[in-house]
């Protein structure tokens, strides 16, 4: 066996694949971000054709440039909501606008390899979306966000996720410290809005990628 541990990932990705779709998720595992790139903008935008495309904070999608390669598509509407240029109330109205998109691309803070999505946000702009509004969501995942189920999910997220976020934001908050949340009262908090997906509603709205790397936070 060339690479055990891919072969091991593949094979947890491809069982929680199962898990998702039979919540109702549309989901598929890839081996690479280009292959996970490939089909999204050559299969899912093609095919659904969205006249607008939406964006919820995600440093996979940028880390990856997924989303320079989105904002290259032609005939679509693109939403910005990264453009730290826009002041302020047009940032915001660019959030508020993204829950009436086509497509909205996106990732999660960790998926279970039950089937449910696991999401914790600051403004809560990009767990709105992925519960209701958009047509259609399309969630982008590495294997580093897999675990087992809905408890261990919230663990990842308030003590992985959640602290690596604040610290790339150059947040003021006692996770940047301490390493481990503190469910803390700063004014800087980025941990406000919770959700937990065990369906998709309706079936195949949310469409999940799982990718055989380490991607995102």
């Amino acid at each position: 066996m060339n690479d055990p541990l891919n072969t091991y990932y593949r094979g947890r990705l491809e069982q929680t694949a199962k898990a998702l779709q039979k919540n109702q998720f549309d989901a598929h595992v890839f081996d690479t971000v280009q292959d996970a790139q490939d089909f999204l903008l050559n299969t899912i935008i093609p095919t659904s054709k969205p006249k607008s495309i939406a964006f919820g904070g995600s440093t996979t999608l940028v880390s990856t440039g997924m989303f320079d390669a989105i904002k290259k598509v032609e005939g679509t509407e693109i939403l910005d909501t990264y453009d730290p240029s826009v002041p302020r109330d047009e940032f915001i109205e660019r959030r508020r606008q993204a829950l009436l998109s086509d497509l909205f691309v996106t990732s999660t803070n960790a998926v279970s390899e039950d089937g449910a999505l696991i999401n914790l946000d600051g403004t809560g702009n990009r767990v709105a979306a992925i519960a209701f509004g958009p047509k259609q969501v399309v969630i982008v995942a590495g294997r580093n966000k897999l675990v087992s189920d809905t408890h261990a999910g919230l663990d990842r997220v308030t003590e992985i996720a959640a602290p690596v976020n604040a610290m790339r934001l150059d947040r003021k908050t006692p996770c940047t410290k301490t390493l481990h949340c503190e469910d803390c009262s700063s004014p800087e908090r980025i941990c406000n809005v919770w959700t937990i997906s065990v369906k998709s509603s309706p079936p195949k709205r949310i469409i999940v990628l799982l990718v055989n790397e380490d991607i995102g936070f």
